[in-house]
């Protein structure tokens, strides 16, 4: 079973997405009470502004509990480490560290060619 690795690149583009959503959801909002869809009960109707603050306030702050909610996954997945049962688990580790692919090879007991494509395909996938 392979581990879920969340990319920086696609937690940016969830974070894009969900940005997007909302920023639809504010325009929607403020054209329904733009066009008399919304009166308060109590006192007048706040300005178009404060209403836009209000709700970029709460926005914010739910994109922030996200933010630290999705930062808390992404170090969690990357403290999985793999296990050491294998000497290509191990290549791939010595790859993640940055190694060359001799030192690779020479390191896991793995033929040169072998630790030339480990350290092609993990060196390219450090975050």
């Amino acid at each position: 079973m392979e581990a879920l690795v969340i990319t920086w690149r696609e937690l940016l583009v969830a974070v894009v997405a969900v940005l997007g959503v909302h920023a639809a959801e504010l325009v929607l909002l403020l054209r329904w009470s733009a066009g008399g869809g919304a009166r308060w009960k109590r006192g007048a109707q706040p300005s178009a502004e404060s209403q836009l603050l209000n709700g970029m306030s709460l926005e914010i702050a739910e994109l922030r509990k996200q933010v630290v909610r999705l930062q808390a996954e992404v170090d969690k997945l990357k403290s999985i480490s793999l296990p050491a049962a294998s000497p290509y688990n191990q290549a791939i580790q010595m790859a993640r560290q940055g190694l060359s692919a001799p030192e690779v090879a020479s390191g896991c007991g793995i033929s040169r060619g072998e630790a030339e494509l480990i350290v092609a395909l993990y060196r390219k996938l450090r975050i």
